[in-house]
């Protein structure tokens, strides 16, 4: 049967699912086809932002047709909470994975083979047991939902050897529909998926990469931890937020800071036992305002909506991590911030790490495309979004809603001054063979005569002095900029400055430097507070006086509901659900069952108590 026989069915079931179950009007953007596609029987591959509605496009086809849908996830500390997320809209959910005990498997393996699930969360590395196979021969499988798809590519950002095994659900079941999902892939990318996991022949849907609530901005390091405290207390005082953080280290130094300086921080990162990460991530889950200090293996396919900012404390190995990362932000639709300060030392940190990598050449190469695209990123004078969109093949006009749209960087040109860096590198090696750090460079190009200098004479060379015209910090900027161009190497184990094959065309003149210039700071601070979005919605976003009283007490009774069903509070609504209800303040069960994210199943179990906190609440009483 083909999709075009199927579709008025499928379009009106899905539809009818949508507003009975989610509580939602119209899907958005290609969801309708994505849904329709697999319904019909047919593969996907779906390229869909953070916060877009990418469940939806498996969960609606897991309603629709018969059977349960298998949804294969590596989130295995976040499957309760998804199962949860949708029994509270009263989809027959269960999971398998290693935080069971053997009586909590064997109920849900009962209810699978009775046909009494709807879906069925499953860790990838339970595919690779045989039991688990043969139960999912014996059971009804509507579909196979591969989330988190990116995981598949060998070199991706968040690369899970367990995927590569997932080939073998189109070999064993032909005939069952799959679905890949990801949020952030590349063309490259995208086709190793669809290759590893033998999806050359599913339809591939991307959405646009745009997330126009985000505002993205970053700047030099001066003092991160102090630029972070000023982030948190000057634009998010109370909400809720992500810190990331390349070490351990790190992740517990600053966690650390932000408690001492008032701030709820809580860290995260492999180090730590895994009951503390576990209650950690809890907490961040369920409980208002916090912020989460974590490495890179914190955040994947967590479904927090009023995450207002993520910040970066080190430079992301590639765009397509930054991307995934800053996406946790804003997931509701309104007005967030991504932040990321970079210096000097992460540029030196990252490419000696590419050069330390057990990988092949072809793998450092790859590593070194990433790193590329994440610094011009970095350092460009022109609209952040449309950088980063080019980066996944989208095209865009500037934004208006980042950095470099609101404080416009200038260029200047830079080729006297990296003559000088470049020639005072090249006579530190031609007169002792030896190769020092950007610091001891910078100190000789200023004229600085300290111990070392004295030490080695360096107070000697022609370069000595001839600098003056820029700053120290001045200069940590042009050579942060060489690097990123390539024009200067980092070597060996102590971040020490080699020239490169292009240094040669800069120091004979015949290639000319432009710079990016930093917009003075007191300007930046003026645009610092994000802006409304085009896409947001403004009535939700901006409330009455009295209107925002009521949101606040509808957030204060859904907190206690949660605490008393240990759920996550968006797991009972979600603020932008509360908001228009304080915004229109319903008066029956009727009306409330018409606002957006009010499915059947919550209307029936908190409508009339959110009718009465109406009534309550009525100034006109």
């Amino acid at each position: 049967m083909t999709v075009e026989t199927l579709r008025p069915a499928s379009q009106s079931a899905a539809l009818e699912v949508l507003r009975r179950v989610f509580g939602y009007d119209s899907f958005r953007g290609p969801q309708a086809e994505i849904i329709e596609r697999v319904v019909a029987g047919g593969d996907a591959l779906v390229l869909m932002p953070t916060g877009g509605g990418k469940s939806l496009c498996y969960q609606i086809p897991a309603l629709v047709r018969p059977g349960t849908g298998v949804v294969i996830s590596p989130l295995i500390a976040l499957m309760q909470d998804q199962v949860d997320a949708l029994r509270a809209l009263g989809v027959r959910a269960g999971f398998l994975n290693s935080t069971q005990d053997p009586f909590q498997r064997r109920e849900v393996e009962a209810d699978f083979l009775a046909g009494e699930l709807d879906l069925l969360y499953l860790a990838p590395e339970r595919l690779r047991s045989e039991s688990t196979m043969r139960l999912l021969d014996r059971g009804n499988v509507s579909l196979f939902a591969i989330d988190e798809a990116h995981c598949v590519a060998q070199w991706g950002h968040d690369f899970r050897p367990d995927y590569l095994e997932l080939s073998a659900l189109h070999e064993r079941w032909p005939g069952v529909p799959r679905i890949a999902l990801t949020a952030t892939a590349t063309q490259a990318t995208r086709t190793e998926i669809a290759t590893r996991l033998k999806l050359e022949d599913a339809r591939h849907f991307v959405a646009s990469f745009d997330r126009p609530n985000i505002r993205y901005r970053i700047e030099p390091k001066s003092e991160p931890s102090r630029q972070l405290l000023t982030l948190l207390r000057g634009e998010h005082p109370g909400d809720a937020g992500i810190v990331y953080c390349l070490s351990r280290a790190s992740v517990e130094k600053t966690a650390e800071f932000l408690g001492r300086n008032g701030i709820t921080a809580l860290p995260y990162h492999a180090g730590l036992d895994a009951r503390v990460r576990s209650a950690n991530q809890a907490r961040f889950l369920r409980e208002d305002g916090l912020v989460m200090v974590a490495t890179i293996a914190f955040g994947m396919g967590i479904d927090k909506p009023d995450v207002r900012f993520v910040a970066h404390l080190d430079l992301p190995k590639s765009v397509e991590g930054y991307y995934q990362e800053t996406g946790r932000a804003g997931r509701d639709g309104l007005p967030a911030t991504a932040w990321l300060g970079y210096g000097l030392s992460d540029v030196m940190q990252l490419r000696k790490l590419i050069d330390a990598s057990e990988g092949d050449l072809a793998h450092r190469r790859r590593q070194s495309m990433h790193l590329d695209a994440m610094l011009a990123l970095c350092e460009t004078v022109e609209c952040r979004r449309v950088q980063m969109l080019g980066y996944f093949g989208e095209t865009s006009a500037a934004c208006g809603n980042c950095d470099t749209c609101l404080t416009p960087a200038q260029t200047w040109d830079g080729t006297v001054q990296a003559q000088k860096f470049l020639s005072a590198v090249y006579r530190l090696k031609r007169e002792r063979d030896q190769r020092f750090g950007a610091g001891h460079i910078i100190d000789i190009l200023l004229g600085k005569e300290n111990a070392k200098i004295l030490q080695n004479k360096h107070q000697k060379l022609t370069v000595f002095g001839i600098g003056d015209e820029l700053s120290e910090g001045e200069w940590r900027g042009v050579v942060r900029q060489l690097l990123a161009q390539r024009l200067l190497a980092v070597e060996g184990d102590y971040g020490t400055l080699a020239l490169t094959e292009d240094s040669g065309v800069v120091l004979s003149g015949t290639r000319q430097v432009l710079l990016r210039r930093e917009p003075p700071k007191a300007a930046r601070a003026k645009s610092a507070r994000p802006a409304k979005s085009g896409a947001t919605d403004q009535a939700s976003a901006e409330l009455p006086a009295d209107a925002a009283e009521l949101f606040e007490q509808l957030r204060a009774w859904r907190a206690t509901v949660a605490k008393e069903q240990s759920v996550p509070a968006y797991v009972i609504f979600h603020d932008a659900t509360l908001r228009q209800i304080a915004a229109r303040r319903p008066g029956t069960l009727g009306d409330l069952g018409g606002i957006s994210g009010v499915g059947e199943a919550k209307l029936a179990r908190y409508g009339q108590q959110i009718i009465d906190l109406l009534a309550e609440s009525d100034p006109s009483r």
